[in-house]
Order: C-alpha cells, then structure tokens, then sequence
C-alpha cells in the first residue's frame, strides 16, 4: 500500500485503513474487574454458594483431623489458619529433645506463613487500587482523544501523570512481590528439611514408643503446612509474572497515549504491544531497494502538514502481514534552484526525516527497525520524506 500525502489531504483508500487502525484500540469499559486482569481469575461460584465461603482442607490423618490447615478464599482475600501443632511430653529421651527442637522450628513456620498470606493480600490490595486509578485515568485521556482535543491539553498531561504514577506503584507492587516469592520459598525450604529430620529422627535408637507417636504427629503436622506453603508460594509466583507482562505492557501503552496526547488525537494500539509485532529477523538489511515503491510518500508543501494518522494506519498494516518489517525513511530534496537553496532543501529534508521518525517510536515502531537516508530527486518540486519496507 502505498499513501501519498500533500498538505492536509488524503485519499478515501486511506481513511478507510484510518478507520480499520483506530479499531485497534482498546476498549476500556470491558475491563470492569481489575482484579481479573491483574490476579487472573479463579472462576465464579455459584449464587447459593456466594453467602458463605469455600473451604479447603489438605488431606490429614485421622489422628491429626482436629488440626488440619484450612485455606479460605473470601473474595480476594486469602485467610490461612495456621496448623495447629500438638505440643508433646518430654519422656527423657534423646530422640524427645530432637523431637522438641523440630516442633519448635514447624511451630515457628505457622506465625511466618500468617504474616506472609497476610502481606501478600496487602500487595494484592494495594495493587488493585493502583490499576483501578491507571484504568480510570487512562479511560479519561482515550474518551478525549476520540472526541478530539487541543495539542498538548493540560487537564490529559495530568491525567497522563497520575497514570504513570498508579503504575510505577504497580512496579513497586513487582519488586515487593518478587521479595515476598523469595521469603514463602525459604520457608518452603525450612519445612522439607525438617519433613527430612523427622523422617531421620525415626531410626535414631533409644526412643520409647510415646517418642514415635509424638513424631508421627508432627510429621503430618510439617506435611499440612507443606501444603499450605507451596500453595501460597504458587499464588505469589504466578501473580509476579502476570503482574510483570501487565505492566511491560501498559508502559507501551503509555507511551502512545503520550504522543497522542502531544498531537491531540489518537492512534491506537502501540505498534511493538505483542498483538501487533514479534522479534525482528535477524541478519543485516539493505538501506531500501532502490526500485521499490515506498510505503508512505509525505509532500511537506505546506506548513504543519498532519501525517500521523495515516502513517499510522500504513505501518499497522504492514505490521499485520510483516511482524518484523524494517522500515527506511529517506529525506528527499529537490535539485532546482541555487546552490545555497539545494543545501537549505537538504537540511529542511533531514529535519523532517527526523520528525518522521520520532512520530514512528512515538507509536511503537522499535527505533532498532528503522534508519534515515538522504537522496536528491530532480522531478520533484518541494521536499519529501519517503517511507520504505525493507
């Protein structure tokens, strides 16, 4: 496809692919649960079961049911009872202190995995609050930009700043996330190796045999926490990963909705967001083909010429059908006139290359896919800058 632009004027062909790039925009009033987006969702129970909450108890031995672990789920919030461990009797043993020093190391367990479910429902929290408040001011910016608006408008500018800070505390959220994930795992940690002692406590000789139900216990009372542990481990694992893609992301995202706020209208979807481009090929390129027809054809004739929105609408296209499509971007000046007037049409062709460009990143395009050459064209009458798939 090939858009010519001269001034302000396009052609019908082209505003229909405008029409068909601004589809790609996201909309933002589906996203009524942010929880969803940024927890996953556990799946919606039904109405009769919504009065009380679902419990789930680890499988225990008979002798251990009284104190099984119970995980429940109220809302998002996520309640861990702690295990409840026996306390035991000294019998004098050898084997009863060993026993009494790995019952103080799982007791100890129980107040460390409380203390982490409950850090990891604030992160939860305050995470969700965080998108919430990004979502709502991004929907304020993107309403704007569709009806239209002035270049540059304050009130966006704010709304663009209070967005960037939701997601920069979104950010931290990731790295007190990646702390927590760390802690569950050394109790993770902590909790097999004592599994391991208890199982080796068993073969130590001199023990009586209150010695050996005192084990038993504590060995199905270390494989309950075993459970509960992983399981948090497993939520917090999971919820670092989605919410590290979430905000890569939305940073793109934000980058666009900066430049569409800069020009006062909207694009669409930031061009390198995974929907729209993959990993450039690798291997080097050539500058352009010297006989291929360029992409875009821009005619700066007139002041202030507005480009943006078809050169958007070219390069999501190509990206569609080229996910690592490289694109040249070749300033072109006219030969006619003095010497000096050449030159001053050969600088004046650059700075738009450049202002090409920018507008390119601004929307997402890499800048690793694209470069600037410079050419002079006898036949034309003012100067141009050409965009080119390579």
């Amino acid at each position: 496809m090939t858009a010519k632009l001269r001034g302000r004027a396009t052609t019908s062909g082209v505003s229909t692919r405008i029409l068909g790039a601004l589809t790609l925009v996201v909309g933002l009033a589906g996203c009524s649960d942010v929880d969803s987006m940024l927890f996953g969702d556990s799946g919606s129970a039904p109405d009769t079961a919504s009065a009380s909450p679902v419990v789930a108890r680890p499988a225990a031995t008979p002798s251990a049911v009284n104190s099984a672990p119970i995980l429940a789920s109220s809302g998002q919030a996520v309640t861990i009872t702690p295990v409840t461990i026996e306390p035991g009797s000294d019998t004098g043993t050898a084997v009863s202190k060993t026993a009494a020093s790995l019952r103080a190391q799982v007791s100890g367990l129980q107040s460390t995995l409380v203390s982490n479910a409950q850090r990891y429902n604030d992160l939860r929290g305050s995470g969700a609050s965080a998108a919430a408040t990004y979502y709502e001011s991004r929907a304020k910016i993107t309403s704007r930009l569709q009806i239209g608006t002035t270049r540059g408008n304050p009130e966006l500018v704010a709304e663009w700043n209070r967005a960037q800070s939701a997601l920069d505390q979104l950010a931290g959220n990731i790295n007190s996330l990646n702390a927590l994930a760390g802690a569950v795992a050394s109790d993770a940690s902590t909790a097999h190796y004592a599994l391991d002692q208890i199982a080796a406590t068993f073969n130590v000789s001199g023990a009586v045999d209150e010695d050996h139900r005192q084990l038993r216990v504590l060995q199905d009372e270390t494989n309950q926490s075993i459970v509960l542990i992983d399981r948090l481990l497993g939520d917090v694992s999971a919820d670092l990963q989605r919410q590290t893609a979430y905000v890569a992301n939305e940073r793109a995202n934000l980058t666009t909705l900066a430049s569409a706020i800069k020009n006062g209208e909207l694009y669409g979807a930031d061009l390198s967001s995974p929907m729209l481009s993959t990993a450039m090929a690798s291997g080097p390129r050539a500058a352009y083909p010297a006989s291929s027809t360029p992409l875009v054809v821009i005619k700066f004739d007139k002041p202030d010429v507005s480009y943006q929105q078809i050169l958007y609408a070219a390069l999501t296209e190509t990206l569609k059908v080229r996910p690592g499509a490289a694109f040249s971007i070749v300033a072109v000046s006219p030969t006619r006139g003095t010497t000096s007037a050449v030159q001053l049409a050969q600088t004046t062709a650059h700075r738009h290359a450049q202002d090409v460009l920018r507008s390119m990143t601004d929307m997402g395009v890499p800048a690793a896919r694209l470069a600037v050459a410079s050419q002079t064209d006898p036949t034309s009458t003012s100067t141009e800058v050409r965009v080119f798939v390579r």
